[in-house]
């Protein structure tokens, strides 16, 4: 008798996008802190700002890459404007941001990290919170009460 293996599709995880108040979540955990700070009279927008992370700019350099069209034929794609690099946290509140992140793709830990330099460098006295689960969203909450009562941890 031989045992059926499971084979688990690869790749990214996709979050199930949720309607509440008339807001589209990204995700159920987007969705459960909007409620969480609801419940709690903390105002937040919601993807309410974009910053950008690294500017435009013009590289004119040679540089040899393969194609994403699967023939691996390296092209010159050099000499171009490259875009810019931006980023749109969940929430923006007085003093505080919230990226509610349960599974990153592989490119969040580098956005994230221009993020937070980009926070030390231009808002200054802003609280990042980055909760990956309802129990830390919850968390998040309690922190961001303390915080108003002026206590600090």
């Amino acid at each position: 008798m031989s045992k059926k293996r499971i084979v688990r599709k690869k790749g990214p995880v996709v979050a199930k996008r949720v309607i509440h108040d008339g807001i589209q979540f990204a995700s159920g955990l987007e969705k459960h802190m909007y409620i969480r700070l609801k419940e709690n009279n903390i105002r937040t927008i919601y993807e309410g700002e974009t910053f950008t992370l690294i500017e435009p700019f013009m590289f004119n350099e040679d540089c040899y890459e393969r194609q994403s069209n699967g023939k691996g034929i390296l092209k010159n794609t050099g000499g171009k404007k490259i875009q810019s690099m931006k980023y749109t946290p969940d929430f923006i509140g007085e003093g505080f941001i919230i990226e509610c992140k349960g599974r990153a793709n592989e490119s969040f830990p580098l956005r994230w990290k221009l993020f937070k330099k980009y926070v030390s460098e231009n808002l200054k006295g802003v609280t990042l919170y980055k909760p990956q689960n309802k129990k830390e969203c919850d968390e998040v909450v309690e922190l961001i009460k303390k915080q108003r009562n002026g206590f600090r941890n």
